[in-house]
């Protein structure tokens, strides 16, 4: 089984092409808010690299959020457009399911965090089960601080993962019981997307291209402009 995946919620533009589940090759770029520009050369490198052809492909999956808007939006359609053209379904993953998975074997609570500008998170808590992890609650919107007092109040030792960690780390520091992740582990994780993602191929859990659909959480910045105006 093929299948393409990639991830543009955050500033960081993941790709990979997997095969029944392991990564045959992968691709970052730190683009900034260039999705549109860096999401479809890099699937075209990669897909160069691999030698497979499009045509071959099972499924296309993709991170569906939430995240920056554009590149959600960027990511999303892609993933409609080629599933389209190849007659294909797809996967759609939430991005902080991508955050923390990779750190399903961590002996504490793990709390994503992707950061959302404007002083603000996404956030979603994770605890291992077997086989993987399971969300506790629903995906959020949150300021740091919010999360770090929910943190300091409960007591639970926590992993605290992605870019949102990165980038309010000062706010953690100095709750004893909280770990915080480094850049390395900030992007949700393309690897973790094929995984799941064929996972479940494989169990039918999959959408047609005009199913699939961002998660977003919050409105864009132009329609928030839009009204004050």
């Amino acid at each position: 089984m093929l299948i393409l995946a990639f991830d543009t919620a955050t500033s960081y533009v993941g790709v990979a092409i997997g095969r029944d589940g392991g990564v045959l090759a992968e691709a970052g770029i730190d683009g900034g808010r260039r999705h549109a520009e860096e999401l479809v050369p890099a699937i075209e490198r990669l897909v160069r690299e691999t030698a497979v052809s499009l045509d071959d492909l099972a499924c296309v999956a993709v991170g569906i959020g939430p995240g920056l808007y554009t590149g959600l939006r960027v990511g999303v359609t892609t993933a409609r457009t080629l599933a389209q053209v190849l007659d294909v379904p797809v996967v759609g993953i939430p991005s902080l399911d991508l955050v923390a998975y990779p750190r399903r074997a961590a002996d504490r609570r793990v709390v994503a965090l992707v950061d959302a500008r404007r002083k603000e998170v996404f956030a979603a808590r994770y605890r291992a089960v077997r086989g993987g992890m399971e969300r506790d609650g629903d995906y959020t919107v949150e300021t740091p601080a919010a999360v770090a007092a929910e943190l300091a109040s409960t007591g639970a030792p926590s992993l605290v993962v992605g870019d949102g960690a990165v980038e309010y780390a000062g706010v953690f520091a100095g709750i004893d019981h909280v770990e915080l992740g480094g850049p390395a582990e900030a992007a949700p994780s393309v690897a973790a997307l094929v995984e799941l993602a064929t996972a479940r191929f494989e169990r039918g859990e999959t959408s047609r291209a005009e199913e699939i659909a961002p998660l977003y959480l919050r409105r864009s910045d132009a329609e928030i402009a839009w009204d004050r105006r």
